[in-house]
């Protein structure tokens, strides 16, 4: 009798299956659902590998995918608690409304995202919400495309065609905060970029130098600082900023958590926020009106963009049950500029 051989990394997954078999994870996932739709060769072919590599389907998440109940998987991996706090107020409003359930997992690297995403379909989730920076993975976007679950991506700055998304134009509500803070009167204005992993944050940051040049002014390299989206990323970027012989007279922070932080360096500097420095973000989550004084940011309507996330969702779970083809939808959502008082005309010298 062969022995079972356990791939290295872990519990033995449907895309386990599928590779030992040399077949795709939709059909792996046919035969292990008993879909009637599949050759028998095939299914013996896949029911061997099952029996190698000694995978034990998750039978409760099987009985849950044929009821009637939408049960809704979110992999989240955020940085930033108040994103994801406003995010998932959304998400539980719209899903209570439905009827529907959630499931949520948490992730961080490669391999944590698979086994987390292995875990929500073995809970039996009808489909899968992707919030950032997950929204932007190629191996969770592609692992669950080829398992035929439907999946929804929020706040990405470059949504794939035919993958639903929620989103709002990173790159318009930029150029919105550099004309206001050019209209004010700012030419020296310091910009943190966001996390390089997260495709907002070329939106963003070349916003900001577009509208910097049709302005007619050249950025200078020291002006730029390199942020992750984080409070503590954001304390080490303006403490490079704020401690230029020239500083600049405004900070334009990728998100409101790294805005925060410049504003704490500030405080800690002896500077008066608005009158020595403006401080502005985006986002507009709750830390905009938690610190002192309150933040100028772009409201991104990230409670609306959960719960339009859930309504999506449930369309495509729908579609799918009815047996009709996906049809992506592209949802941009409206964002807004919020004036508070951390930004104000630069003092003249």
């Amino acid at each position: 009798m062969p022995k079972r051989k356990r791939p290295a990394g872990g519990a033995v997954t449907i895309l386990d299956v599928a590779k030992h078999a040399g077949v795709s994870p939709m059909t792996a996932s046919r035969v292990i659902n008993e879909n009637p739709n599949v050759g028998q060769a095939m299914r013996e072919r896949v029911l061997a590998s099952v029996k190698t590599l000694g995978y034990r389907p998750n039978l409760a998440g099987r009985s849950l995918r044929t009821s009637s109940t939408a049960r809704i998987g979110v992999l989240y991996s955020n940085p930033s608690a108040a994103y994801l706090n406003q995010f998932m107020l959304g998400i539980l409003e719209q899903s209570s409304l439905s009827g529907s359930q959630v499931l949520i997992e948490k992730c961080s690297g490669i391999r944590s995202q698979r086994a987390a995403t292995q875990r929500l379909l073995d809970a039996g989730v009808d489909g899968v919400i992707l919030p950032p920076p997950l929204c932007d993975s190629p191996q969770t976007l592609q692992e669950l495309d080829a398992l035929d679950i439907p999946t929804i991506a929020v706040a990405t700055g470059a949504p794939l065609e035919d993958v639903t998304s929620v989103r709002i134009d990173d790159y318009q509500g930029a150029r919105a905060m550099t004309r206001y803070l050019l209209e004010l009167g700012h030419r020296d204005i310091g910009f943190i970029k966001g996390d390089p992993k997260h495709t907002p944050t070329a939106l963003r940051t070349k916003a900001f130098f577009d509208t910097m040049a049709e302005a007619g002014i050249e950025v200078p390299a020291e002006y730029v600082a390199q942020g992750m989206f984080t409070y503590r990323s954001g304390l080490t970027a303006a403490s490079q900023l704020l401690n230029l012989k020239r500083r600049p007279t405004a900070i334009f922070s990728s998100n409101d958590d790294m805005a925060a932080a410049a504003m704490a360096v500030a405080h800690g500097m002896g500077l008066r926020i608005p009158e020595d420095l403006t401080v502005v973000g985006f986002d507009d989550t709750p830390v905009a009106t938690t610190v002192w004084p309150e933040l100028t940011t772009i409201h991104q309507p990230v409670t609306a963009m959960g719960r339009a996330a859930v309504s999506l969702m449930l369309e495509d779970i729908r579609r799918k049950r009815n047996g009709r083809s996906k049809n992506p939808v592209h949802q941009v959502m409206k964002y807004t500029l919020v004036k508070r008082q951390s930004s104000a005309s630069p003092r003249r010298k």
